[in-house]
């Protein structure tokens, strides 16, 4: 064979041929596609803005284009303010806790539940689980108000019932670490509860059913087949959880908490910070805040991934 027909097989090889079906997937993956490029690509033009003294003058892009270049000085305010270390201890400090209890607790409720008898005992129980994930947090905030209200709240009124004295919760800092996580694990337990329960659900029986005729018990079952089966799931949940850590849900820090200025060195992360940035028109700073951000939460998840890979290749996600 010369290599005249060499090159026409190789070609012949590399020729992509389209399909029908490859049609059909085109067009069912368009929408996704247009809808990543207009809310995901094209805003990232924006990240100019975090370099610039940007003035609302006009129409968006004359501000951009007119608006002064000045380097690395909106991301100077991170670093040498007075409050960079509590913003930053609170955002990775809360994420931490929230990763751990994340992952045990709704690890722990799945088995318990996946080991009903009752499948209605069963559903009842993820409903109740699953139904605080639908609630806006400005529904909750104004449920904390109810109970922790000074003058009216259930909590206050109790406590005079009891002979005590109430109790001002929003000018009290001490107390709001334990209630910003148990709201973020009562809001977010069914959610990650629903996941793993369906990974055991799927789990082939004949593993449970080998292990009762070996003798094994409730517990020899979780720990030698239905925990080594979620690790690829809690290992996965893992590492987006670790990309997400510079991250927090502004609606928890700062509704919740109704912006009380008491309760800034417990509850002010970077969101909240960021956001309070943009009530005050220094979009600069807001956008260079939203940027370190981003490119810390893509180093962190790429380094958790790495570091999972060298423990258990099989477990990575790349």
């Amino acid at each position: 064979m010369g290599p005249t027909a060499e090159r026409q097989n190789k070609r012949k090889r590399l020729r992509i041929r389209w399909h029908k079906q490859d049609t059909e997937l085109t067009l069912l993956a368009l929408p996704t596609t247009i809808w990543y490029i207009l809310f995901c690509f094209l805003p990232m033009f924006g990240i100019i803005i975090a370099f610039k003294n940007f003035r609302i003058s006009g129409g968006f892009l004359s501000n951009v284009f007119n608006s002064p270049w000045v380097g690395f000085k909106n991301f100077e305010f991170l670093f040498k303010s007075n409050d960079a270390w509590i913003i930053i201890r609170n955002t990775i400090g809360y994420n931490i806790i929230f990763i751990v209890l994340g992952i045990v607790l709704p690890v722990l409720f799945a088995i318990m539940i996946g080991l009903l008898h009752s499948r209605k005992a069963s559903k009842v129980y993820q409903t109740m689980m699953f139904l605080p994930y639908f609630l806006s947090w400005v529904v909750v905030s104004a449920v904390g108000w109810a109970f922790l209200s000074f003058d009216k709240g259930i909590l206050n009124q109790m406590l005079v019932n009891a002979g005590g004295d109430p109790v001002n919760w929003y000018m009290e800092p001490a107390y709001w670490p334990y209630f910003l996580i148990l709201l973020n694990i009562w809001k977010g337990l069914g959610y990650g509860m629903v996941i793993y329960l369906a990974t055991i659900t799927s789990l082939d029986s004949t593993y449970y059913e080998a292990a009762v005729i070996d003798g094994a018990s409730i517990w020899q079952q979780t720990r030698f087949i239905t925990l080594p089966m979620l690790k690829l799931v809690i290992v996965m949940l893992f590492i987006l959880a670790v990309g997400r850590i510079f991250y927090t849900d502004f609606g928890l820090f700062y509704q919740v908490t109704r912006d009380s200025n008491s309760l800034f060195n417990v509850s002010t992360t970077i969101d909240v910070m960021v956001y309070k940035q943009l009530k005050s028109a220094t979009l600069g700073m807001a956008a260079a805040a939203a940027f370190v951000q981003s490119v810390l939460g893509c180093a962190t998840i790429l380094a958790a991934n790495w570091i999972v890979r060298k423990i258990d290749s099989d477990s990575a996600m790349m």
